[in-house]
């Protein structure tokens, strides 16, 4: 049996046995054995790790940009270095195919990149005052420690797009990632020391939210929250938040539609469908989650994304073959359970998948077939719930004003996917779809110069791009006078 390596706390540029002496057992997806164990960390833990960080941005800011950046290239360039070593935790902690793991080293790493990038771009602006003599001046500064939380389908990823705009713009962070997929995200610590990142600019907390997030985000060190994961719990901590008006963003639950009008190229739309429901085993937050097909191209279409869907192959997510790979944990495959159930009692039919699949070595591990449900109404369960796995209900419909209709018929705005090569109708789309992201013509996949922003319960803020760097930094105006 292989040895069980544990983590502890990364605070202050140092590893830190929590007080607490409880550990949180990290299991693979694929098998359910133990692959690591990590600090259950405590709320004076999470005050130290704050403090630790103000004091270390007090010298940060001080920094030039780009002298900033230049540590985090080096940052960037030892996460891609060791990109073997930190895909293969993914696999294990995450249970993500490999190859996917490997992509979201990369990104992790260029999200970096793309924010150093940004150093020499941070720009304020002089103002003509109505008074003589005097001018305005708006100058953009770091808004203090950022407090970063985030979630377990993307975790290295998503702790890159948040540290490198952050640090760039002269915050220091305090990161805690979920306690589903902490393990490549602590290796960050390591990777900090080695580049010579002051102690203090990023720690790494481990433990409960309710105990340890509280702390950090309740507290008055703490001067943003940005935070990926679920609406509930997002909506938990801008409440938490609000007490000290801390600046929050949030990027939370999503219920995106795929529509396909009758005019679209229907081999695309089968292959964008396919990849936007069932990769990460559908866990991604932009994810086809409910698709509308026009009633003049429905069968066509079903057969072939039928055939589609029945041809991935489920399986070892360490083999260049397999398309999925597992939920994350048990809760998650129960979760898938219930809504198949629930589906088929309000009327749905499984015309493919629905079950855990069957084989010895499926027997351990949280394994879901992908799975599509047809006869589904508007009204159903399954097309209003975010299942953030592989379950697709699908829709027909006759007219435009219909498919906007069930469309923008969901709390969330995340994200929206259109197919059609009618210019008319996709500017009216781009009208009427109440979505902070749409995809036209193409699957889910945002980009670093882009803006991903949702509306309605999906959060708020947005992150990315020019735009999202901003979120993480203040503006203080000058009224300076002059003599003539």
């Amino acid at each position: 049996m292989a040895e069980i390596k544990e983590y502890q706390l990364f605070i202050n540029g140092e590893w830190r046995t929590s007080t607490s002496g409880d550990t949180i057992d990290i299991v693979n997806p694929s098998t359910e054995e133990i692959v690591a164990r990590v600090q259950n960390g405590t709320a004076e833990e999470a005050i130290e790790a704050l403090k630790a960080a103000d004091k270390a941005q007090k010298e940060w800011k001080k920094l030039p940009a780009r002298s900033r950046a230049d540590l985090l290239y080096k940052l960037a360039a030892e996460i891609k270095a060791n990109s073997d070593y930190l895909a293969e935790l993914l696999v294990k902690e995450q249970g993500k195919l490999l190859k996917v793991a490997k992509m979201e080293v990369a990104v992790t790493a260029s999200f970096i990149e793309y924010a150093c990038e940004g150093a020499r771009r941070i720009e304020g602006d002089i103002i003509p005052s109505d008074n003589p003599n005097e001018q305005i001046w708006i100058q953009k500064i770091p808004r203090g420690v950022v407090v970063a939380i985030t979630a377990w389908n993307f975790p290295l990823a998503l702790a890159g797009r948040k540290l490198g705009p952050a640090l760039v713009a002269g915050n220091t962070i305090v990161i805690k990632p979920t306690s589903e997929t902490p393990l490549a995200t602590l290796e960050l610590g390591n990777l900090a020391n080695k580049v010579g990142i002051p102690a203090g600019v990023i720690n790494i907390l481990t433990g409960p939210g309710r105990a340890m997030g509280n702390a950090l985000v309740e507290s008055p060190i703490c001067k943003m929250v940005t935070m990926t994961g679920s609406t509930p719990v997002g909506q938990q901590i801008a409440k938490n938040a609000a007490q000290n008006l801390t600046h929050v963003q949030l990027e939370l639950g999503g219920k995106a539609p795929f529509i396909v009008f009758e005019d679209a190229d229907i081999d695309a739309a089968v292959a964008s469908a396919l990849h936007s429901r069932f990769d990460n085993c559908g866990q991604v937050c932009t994810c086809n989650e409910r698709m509308y097909i026009h009633e003049d191209i429905y069968e066509t279409f079903m057969e072939k994304f039928i055939t589609a869907t029945k041809a991935l192959k489920v399986g070892d997510p360490m083999l260049d073959d397999t398309d999925m790979g597992p939920k994350v944990n048990a809760s998650e495959l129960k979760h898938m359970e219930h809504l198949v159930a629930v589906s088929i009692e309000e009327g749905a039919t499984v015309a493919t998948g629905g079950k855990r699949p069957e084989g010895s070595q499926f027997e351990k591990g949280y394994w879901f077939e992908p799975t599509v449900l047809t006869n589904v109404k508007q009204d159903m369960t399954i097309v209003h719930e975010e299942s953030f796995g592989p379950i697709l209900p699908v829709l027909k419909f006759k007219t435009f004003d219909e498919v906007i209709g069930y469309a923008n018929d969901c709390e969330y705005g995340l994200a929206a996917m259109v197919f059609t090569n009618n210019m008319n109708t996709i500017m009216k789309c781009n009208d009427e779809l109440e979505y902070g992201e749409i995809y036209v013509n193409r699957g889910h996949g945002e980009q670093h110069q882009g803006f991903h922003n949702g509306y309605k319960l999906s959060g708020s803020g947005g992150e990315d791009g020019k735009y999202g760097f901003e979120q993480y930094m203040e503006k203080k105006t000058f009224y300076i006078k002059h003599k003539a």
